[in-house]
């Protein structure tokens, strides 16, 4: 097996095979940062979304990245990846966060409404669902390296 093959493990396609990376490191990173910082293991976090660095950011990027390193950054598609990693990161740092911040609210509402609690209050809603500007700014970072290296590596 070659070095180029290396890089087309998953899929057989080199860039969705880096975004895949970059979106699992940045998952694994998630756990490994709670472990730091809260000292403990929390394995719910591979799968979540939310939380340091931005998963979504990670892979939109390295997607973009690897693009532009294999196909040119002047290219039309590399245009079109880019376009959709800002949409993806704009997201991820607005609209699902205010959703989260709102979760939150509620959430609060809920805890103290306890004589007249309505049914559909039973469960309690997700807070973590978007990302600081500096979690999306991570995941970017982590996106383009994991694109640009693997491109650079294996194409």
């Amino acid at each position: 097996m070659t070095l180029k093959h290396i890089g087309e493990i998953l899929t057989g396609n080199l860039i969705l095979d880096l975004s895949i990376l970059a979106w699992a490191v940045a998952q694994i990173l998630k756990v490994l940062i709670v472990l730091v910082t809260k000292h403990r293991w929390d394995w719910k976090h591979i799968l979540s979304s939310g939380g340091m660095p931005s998963s979504h950011s990670a892979c939109v990027c390295a997607c973009a990245a690897s693009v532009g390193m294999t196909e040119g950054f002047g290219s039309v598609i590399f245009a079109v990846a880019a376009v959709v990693a800002v949409v993806v990161m704009y997201d991820a740092s607005n609209v699902r966060r205010a959703a989260g911040e709102q979760a939150k609210i509620l959430n609060y509402i809920m805890e103290h409404w306890k004589e007249m609690r309505p049914e559909f209050f039973g469960k309690e809603l997700k807070e973590l669902l978007g990302h600081t500007p500096f979690q999306v700014l991570m995941g970017g970072l982590l996106g383009i390296a994991i694109g640009l290296g693997g491109a650079v590596l294996w194409s």
